[in-house]
């Protein structure tokens, strides 16, 4: 009788950095899980990814798309294949992390008091107080602990020698950990047999953990603090995410219209009458959190918000004005404001960057725009964007004009040859590229949830993996 064929039978990385194979090569653990995967038959990884997607429907699991007037909601596409970290991997993942995070924290605290980064000339003011998520309302409030960025999500790829860079940092409202926690119980519900044995740390505790958070920023004197997540409602791309952590933390989920302002103090609407609330994680953006400061027109939040906040009577996760950290420009500088402000050596290194808005990155962004990622610097999601080598001469003409027009609007980048991890294309696996979004928790301290969401370009040769520009997500593994 012939064999079947396994799944990695005919595999080819190609010329990139394999997160599986690569990887398997150094670390037992890595390889047994290869070794499993190579014994499964390819017509029972789809019989197993069927029925994960036909759950991920049932249960609603999805996303908003806005552009799309055909299919605004989507199921997030989830591959079966895991993405592995091993432990020495994760440990310097890790503390990157969490030094990125103490610098963004220790800038958005100078910028919006001393502002001595900038008198000093390490970043250039005009870079700083003419970004548009500059907000004066924050100059000179302090808040608990010294944390502005509560939930960060840090962006990185690895690239052909198999080394991290940091992509980019979301200091503002960072989504997607509600894939992280639901595509672990996928895994454990459709491949136990692939996960056993093998000593993964947990991702349960992130509810537990931003909960706990989000009570240590709380006012002082209040005993038990009552923590909400105030969301925009049904119609936010990210809906069912808000939903989900309200339930992993055990906290009500509300809208603006569920909150009122009395007496100086924030309170919730309930059946039960009003009731106090001592500290908010918002997944809105500042324009519209309070119709008094910002958009008078703003039906989603909450009128007279900003001024008990000021007065220390409730906490706000994220802080208003964190937009300023999680500029593509700024990027640019992190490894100066990390030396600036801890005296230390990045442990995770940036991409090369140009500023378009320099004369010296201008000039060498035009001579060599088809080798290079052109980005706008205040958009997300994939959007706005160039990849260079991918783009057609009438492609590039006009994305030059876009550049002339408005060169302190982009930033540029060498096109990363990013890592491939094996994923299911029809009845076989082939390569497909990745990044990794970590998920950093602050308080009092900072904790890293252990792995985070990996994001896989599903379309052959994409390097765009963001789930709005067709990308699907992987379980990430962390091994003890």
């Amino acid at each position: 009788m012939l064999a079947h064929p396994g799944l990695l039978d005919g595999y080819d990385k190609g010329p990139f950095f394999c997160e599986l194979m690569d990887c398997a090569a150094h670390d037992p653990a890595v390889a047994l899980i290869a070794q499993r995967l190579a014994k499964i038959e390819p017509a029972e990884l789809a019989r197993r990814s069927a029925i994960a997607e036909a759950e991920l429907y049932n249960q609603g699991i999805t996303f908003t798309v806005y552009s799309d007037k055909d299919a605004i909601d989507r199921i997030l596409p989830f591959d079966l294949i895991p993405r592995v970290l091993a432990a020495r991997e994760w440990a310097v993942l890790e503390r990157g992390v969490k030094q990125r995070v103490a610098a963004l924290n220790a800038f958005i605290g100078d910028v919006y008091h001393g502002q001595k980064i900038l008198k000093d000339g390490v970043v250039p003011a005009a870079l700083v107080l003419g970004n548009s998520n500059y907000r004066p309302e924050m100059v000179g409030l302090d808040v608990p602990h010294g944390t502005y960025v509560h939930v960060c999500g840090v962006d990185l790829v690895r690239d052909e020698t198999g080394g991290f860079l940091v992509l980019e940092d979301n200091a503002r409202t960072p989504s997607g950990v509600s894939y992280v926690l639901e595509n672990r119980n996928m895994m454990r519900r459709i491949f136990p047999d692939l996960m056993d044995g093998i000593r993964v740390r947990p991702v349960g505790s992130y509810g537990v953990r931003l909960q706990r958070a989000l009570a240590e920023i709380a006012p002082a004197n209040v005993a038990d603090p009552q923590v909400v997540l105030l969301s925009p409602g049904i119609y936010n791309s990210a809906y069912f995410e808000h939903i989900f952590l309200a339930r992993e933390m055990g906290v009500p989920l509300v809208e603006g219209r569920d909150l009122v302002v009395e007496d100086g103090r924030v309170w919730m609407r309930t059946t039960a009458g009003l009731a106090p609330v001592h500290s908010i994680y918002r997944r809105l953006n500042d324009d519209f959190l309070d119709p008094d400061v910002f958009r008078p027109d703003s039906t989603l939040g909450v009128r007279g918000l900003l001024d008990v906040w000021r007065r220390g009577r409730v906490a706000i996760a994220n802080a208003v004005g964190t937009g300023i950290a999680d500029d593509k420009a700024i990027y640019a500088y992190m490894p100066r404001i990390i030396r600036y402000y801890l005296n230390e050596e990045p442990v995770l290194q940036n991409v090369l960057t140009h500023i378009c808005g320099e004369t010296e990155g201008l000039k060498y962004t035009l001579d060599n725009l088809e080798k290079l990622v052109v980005k706008p610097v205040g958009e997300s999601g994939g959007y706005g964007l160039i990849i260079g080598p991918h783009a057609s001469r009438s492609e590039l003409a006009e994305f030059r004009t876009q550049l002339l027009a408005d060169p302190a609007n982009y930033i540029s980048q060498p096109m990363i040859s990013l890592s491939v991890s094996p994923t299911l294309a029809g009845h076989r696996l082939a390569p497909r590229h990745v990044d990794l979004r970590h998920f950093a928790i602050t308080g009092r301290d900072t904790w890293v949830l252990p792995g985070g969401l990996t994001r896989v370009a599903l379309r052959e040769g994409s390097l765009v993996v963001n789930s709005s520009q067709g990308g699907g997500s992987k379980d990430t593994w962390v091994l003890e």
